[in-house]
């Protein structure tokens, strides 16, 4: 089990915006696409099956951007222990000279799929993407 995660990401023609680089919207749905990536990699399958993550907040600082074909590692990582129902991810995105060119930290919360409550992070829920 990792409590860091990492995929690439490529820009695509549709990610790019009037401006030549990938839309802010495209960040944010990477920001999530390897956020579930990572719980799908990590989560146990009952874990899987009993709960479901909504996001609560965004933050995102941008230091750079990439255009066209160019393509970034995004690596997530889990900074602190839940806090109730919340939990804290970060994820950076190096470009290929190997700087951050955008950072987020994102927070969700679990709902139990069976009621459809948010719920405190149990300690065998966080224990596997703990460091």
């Amino acid at each position: 089990m990792s409590n860091r995660h990492a995929l690439t990401f490529t820009a695509r023609r549709e990610h790019i915006d009037e401006l030549g680089h990938v839309n802010n919207a495209v960040w944010l749905q990477w920001v999530q696409d390897i956020a579930v990536a990572h719980w799908d990699a990590v989560a146990s399958a009952a874990h899987k099956a009993a709960y479901v993550w909504v996001v609560t907040r965004h933050e995102i600082d941008y230091r750079g951007n990439i255009g066209p074909g160019e393509s970034v590692v995004a690596e997530t990582f889990i900074p602190d222990a839940p806090s109730g129902a919340r939990f804290d991810r970060r994820v950076d995105f190096t470009n290929g000279a190997g700087k951050i060119i955008v950072s987020a930290r994102t927070t969700w919360a679990l709902i139990d799929r069976a009621t459809g409550r948010i719920l405190r992070v149990p300690k065998d829920v966080a224990a596997p993407f703990m460091p």
